[in-house]
């Protein structure tokens, strides 16, 4: 019997330890950056949500919500549904954030259980962000928002009505979890460079994402004991170690299971594997979806399999989510467009080619910068004043965000115009980058351009230039921030004369750009070492402070600075070309822009002349580091050749004696 009973409490300890340690299987849907493209693109006109192959578009929310609703059916496991940040700022969708926090509420009914923040919903500078927290709760809702990473300013008010927003719509550093028995700790993060671009956060900082990771794992690890920590990051990955910022975090913050990474707009085949941490990323604007499943073994999680679904029309649309996002599209008709005199679904436009955005000069980037240029002196020159004419302007990468396609019917809308330059806000408070304009002499022109040249490879593909009203060749072998061969002023319609930018010509020239870009020229400046400072001036050559003090005003004779707004200007500047043979038909967009013009155009060469010739500061000084160098060696030999004879003639005279 003793032994019968020694044997039945070993059975009960072999299978209690088995049941303990049961194998328990999680699911979780992911996406980031969703940018308020709620409709598939590109472009909109083509798309039909509930038609199964219909078209080539790409994205919506109501496929989306079909995913996650497929997920749920199919899985007898838990499933969880996360965002990583940027869900907002992207679409004519975001231009009632304040009022009606669509995509918040969009993102509740779809089931989402937790979504962070990413620097672009600080876009609308932090009381504009607790607006649209406050709305979303009166009107419908949100998932659990966390966020981590936030510092309100004690000194400073205009973060007052943030802090409170998160308060009142309970805004968490984290959030528990309970499925399946399984206690799950979620928190949320910004990474250093999304904090970075984020200008219009202050005075609302970020603290350090490493600093912050590890106060949030050791909370839910040591005091509220979860299972599984999951970090929504907005921070990203990158193909280069030094910059891949989720990574990073996850060799120096022991303790996270899995990081949702925003931000980069990343596709990685198959999640990244650092450590005992599991990082997964979903490229951009709802154009795929990440499904992750994890095991739980009481001690460990471990990924069982992973896919990234391609949303695009092999994916019905869900009803009663299309029904709603049709619903918002009624309202941004009456409560937005109206008052411009356009409607969401409007053409207004015709292509035979697709407008492209890339990493070089762009047929979208170059009509962009055009606009810009013609909107200014629509608005505000004087042709008895040429130097009050806008001669150059500039316009980044990073602000123009899709591509403009042909699709199948040539149809280009204001939505589809508006999402190619669609973000930010302006000093007076309405949605879109204002468009300023100052002074620059010659040899800040060449400064300008050579962010693209030099700052462009290093700070990524943001940093890159488009232009309109100049032309210029560059080296890219010369040295850094001296690469610029050659520019020239003008057009393609009136010609290009080659410009003086040597420091003797004292003609200021009229530049024009969007407040933001305009940011971030003291940033370059500082990070060039000062070597690429470029100074706003006004007419007098006076420099300017206030960037703000800078915007063009479109009807001087009202009170206050009527903004010119940039996606305004590309809108009225498409709408400029007449069908010359019909004009009661959508104007075709000019085959001007169907490719490249030749304003960017690298031109390499080790040829020593072409290397030294016209030399800036940056090459005088790698000349003089190499002289150094040079004659550093000369002196070295020298005094070890003559080390060597001295030696010799010792030993010389040894021999003799």
């Amino acid at each position: 019997m003793k032994l019968l009973r020694i044997g039945i409490i070993f059975a009960a300890i072999f299978i209690s330890t088995n049941i303990f340690a049961a194998e328990k299987l999680l699911t979780i849907v992911h996406t980031n950056d969703l940018h308020s493209h709620l409709q598939g693109f590109s472009p909109e006109i083509d798309y039909r949500p509930f038609d199964v192959g219909a078209d080539k578009t790409v994205g919506g929310w109501s496929r989306i919500a079909t995913v996650i609703k497929n997920t749920k059916r199919e899985r007898k496991n838990p499933v969880l549904v996360l965002d990583a940040g940027d869900f907002s700022m992207g679409s004519l969708f975001h231009m009632l954030a304040r009022e009606e926090a669509f995509e918040l509420r969009l993102l509740k009914d779809m089931g989402y259980d937790a979504v962070t923040l990413g620097n672009h919903e600080f876009d609308l500078k932090p009381d504009g962000l607790a607006r649209t927290l406050m709305a979303a709760k009166i009107k419908g809702g949100m998932p659990q928002i966390v966020f981590a990473s936030a510092v309100f300013s004690k000194k400073d008010h205009a973060n007052d009505s943030l802090m409170e927003a998160f308060r009142e719509v309970n805004v968490k550093n984290y959030t528990i979890i309970v499925r399946d028995g399984i206690k799950i700790g979620i928190f949320g993060i910004m990474g250093k460079d999304a904090a970075a671009v984020a200008p219009f956060a202050a005075p609302v900082t970020f603290r350090d994402p490493i600093e912050v990771s590890r106060e949030m794992v050791s909370i839910l690890r040591e005091k509220e004991k979860v299972d599984i920590v999951i970090c929504l990051s907005h921070s990203g990955l990158s193909a280069k170690p030094d910059k891949s910022e989720d990574e990073i975090l996850a060799r120096k913050v022991k303790g996270i299971d899995i990081i949702i990474s925003g931000h980069t707009h990343a596709l990685p085949k198959t999640p990244v594997q650092t450590g005992s941490t599991i990082i997964v990323h979903a490229w951009v604007y709802g154009k795929h979806v990440g499904v992750l499943d994890i095991s739980y073994d009481g001690h460990k999680t471990a990924m069982k399999s992973y896919k990234t679904l391609s949303i695009n029309s092999d994916i019905k649309g869900d009803a009663t989510i299309q029904q709603t996002i049709d619903g918002f599209k009624q309202k941004i008709n009456k409560q937005f467009l109206a008052g411009y005199g356009f409607k969401y679904d409007q053409v207004i436009a015709q292509t035979n080619h697709d407008l492209v955005i890339a990493t070089d000069e762009s047929p979208l980037g170059n009509m962009i910068a055009d606009s810009i240029r013609w909107y200014i002196n629509k608005y505000d020159s004087n042709k008895n004043d040429p130097s009050s004419r806008v001669v150059v302007a500039v316009e980044s990468n990073g602000v123009i965000r899709d591509s403009l396609l042909a699709g199948k019917t040539g149809k280009v809308t204001v939505s589809d115009l508006f999402r190619t330059i669609p973000l930010g806000i302006g000093s007076d408070d309405t949605l879109g980058y204002p468009l300023i304009s100052f002074y620059l002499y010659g040899y800040e022109l060449k400064r300008a351009l050579e962010i693209l040249t030099s700052v462009q490879p290093l700070k990524g593909d943001d940093y890159f230039l488009q232009i309109s009203g100049l032309r210029f060749t560059y080296n890219p072998h010369r040295v850094i921030f001296d690469r610029v061969t050659g520019i020239e002023m003008g057009s393609e319609e009136e010609g290009y004369k080659p410009l003086d930018y040597s420091k003797s010509n004292l003609q200021l020239y009229r530049v024009a750009a969007n407040i933001y870009n305009a940011t971030f020229l003291k940033v370059v400046g500082s990070y060039t070492y000062h070597l690429l400072d470029i100074v706003p001036k006004d007419k007098k050559g006076n420099p300017v402070k206030r960037l703000s003090n800078l915007r063009v005003d479109a009807n001087k004779s009202k009170q206050g600075v009527q903004e010119l707004k940039e996606w305004q200007g590309v809108i009225d500047y498409v709408q400029s070309f007449k069908d010359e043979h019909n004009p009661n038909v959508p104007p075709r967009l000019p085959e001007k822009y169907k490719g490249t013009l030749g304003r960017i155009v690298a031109m390499p060469s080790w040829n020593p002349v072409k290397l030294l010739s016209r030399p800036n500061i940056p090459t005088i000084l790698a000349m003089v580091f190499v002289g150094f160098v040079f004659c550093g060696i000369i002196l070295i030999t020298t005094l070890i050749l003559s080390g060597k004879k001295r030696r010799r003639r010792r030993r010389g005279s040894r021999i003799i004696l």
